[in-house]
């Protein structure tokens, strides 16, 4: 009911908009950088663990984001 085109044929699904993958890596860079600088202001070696951690998800930020852009450039241009 509703999953089907006229003629029968199911349509495409559509991209996300943002991807979502992207945003939460980012949330969690910006956490871990916040928890980094707590850290080292109260004295305590842990916000080293934090700063890797920032490291991680803004390279998987990075990676989602451009896979996202990809995957919007593929699509537009197979339409």
């Amino acid at each position: 009911m509703g999953d089907t085109v006229g003629d029968g044929r199911t349509p495409r699904q559509e991209p996300h908009p943002m991807p979502r993958l992207a945003l939460f890596a980012l949330a969690v860079c910006v956490l871990a950088v916040v928890a980094a600088v707590v850290s080292f202001t109260q004295g305590l070696w842990i916000g080293v663990v934090w700063i890797l951690l920032a490291g991680l998800a803004s390279n998987m930020t990075w990676y989602y984001f451009r896979k996202a852009k990809i995957e919007a450039h593929r699509a537009a241009t197979t339409d």
